[in-house]
């Protein structure tokens, strides 16, 4: 295995600012300052994906590629707003923000209805847009607050059922409410945010084994068994155990087996070799196979070391 000090200036030479911040601010020993802490922060506003990604927004907070908020797959409103969560885009940005805003509008009525009538389909979309509206600092909203209910309902019912899982519960589902659920400040968290959070963990860890996918719906997709990034209404184990490491259930006995598989994935050199199934159909500025395989290396040698593991 090549020595830390080598995999961490491969990692330090992306050319993704998102990739830099996070290994200084997670991975790098001796840990760095806040200054240089604070200059890679801001890098990722001034280059790379997060920039240019949203060159392409329009006024109204939409991207002008769109043909609603959700197609075309993975360019639209819906899906480039995921982007700019994963690349940890400023929250407090003008843009970002009007993005968040017509995301929660654009979708406040259904969620309305879902409460009303009792019917949480969809929750990895709802999922997916709590997280990244929860990344703006928002004042109280009755929207996010609608949103947060939404998740934490649909985490309860099934969780997550999904008609595209014949009906049954969903763990693309589970994972991707998990991961906007975990967005809520801990301060902030209703007891019935608690409990959806409990039962996340319990679905994904207890009632079934998350290195095997023994979950409700049917075949398993083989994107599961994948180190993929980014994903976007899909997840996958190295997915999946990122948001168990944000809700603090990575010494859950359930992650074990699949921190084993994690860690067997590591190639000789240390590193971990990523895939992006969707490269040619989001964004090319989210760069290619070799900056792929950085940010699944960054996760992984993230999770690891939370996990109290060898990295």
């Amino acid at each position: 295995m090549q020595p830390m000090e080598d995999r961490m200036a491969w990692l330090l030479d992306a050319g993704t600012p998102s990739i830099v911040y996070q290994v200084r601010r997670d991975l790098t020993l001796p840990r760095s300052s806040a200054r240089e802490l604070q200059k890679a922060k801001k890098g990722i506003m001034q280059a790379g994906a997060a920039p240019a990604i949203l060159e392409r927004q329009s006024k109204r907070g939409n991207w002008k590629i769109d043909r609603g908020y959700y197609g075309p797959k993975f360019y639209s409103t819906h899906w480039s707003m995921v982007l700019l969560a994963e690349l940890g885009a400023d929250g407090s940005d003008g843009r970002f923000r009007r993005g968040v805003e017509y995301m929660l509008g654009a979708t406040r009525d259904p969620v309305e209805e879902g409460l009303e009538q009792k019917t949480f389909g969809w929750s990895c979309l709802y999922g997916n847009i709590l997280r990244y509206a929860l990344q703006a600092p928002v004042t109280k909203d009755s929207r996010v607050e609608n949103l947060i209910r939404f998740c934490a309902r649909a985490m309860a019912a099934g969780p997550c059922d999904c008609r595209y899982s014949y009906g049954r519960a969903c763990a693309w589902g589970a994972a991707r409410v998990l991961w906007g659920l975990a967005a809520v400040p801990k301060r902030s968290r209703s007891k019935e945010v608690g409990k959806a959070i409990r039962l996340g963990i319990r679905f994904l860890l207890e009632d079934h084994r998350l290195e095997k996918a023994d979950y409700p719906g049917g075949r398993v997709n083989p994107l599961w068994f994948k180190l993929s990034f980014p994903l976007f209404y899909h997840a996958d184990i190295l997915f999946t155990l990122r948001v168990l490491d944000e809700v603090d259930a990575l010494d859950h006995r359930g992650a074990r087996a699949a921190l084993d598989w994690l860690e067997a994935k590591r190639r000789p050199d240390g590193r971990w070799k990523g895939t992006s199934p969707f490269r040619t159909r989001t964004w090319r500025e989210m760069g290619d196979p070799e900056e792929t395989s950085r940010w699944v290396t960054l996760q992984a040698m993230r999770i690891l070391r939370h996990a109290g593991r060898r990295v």
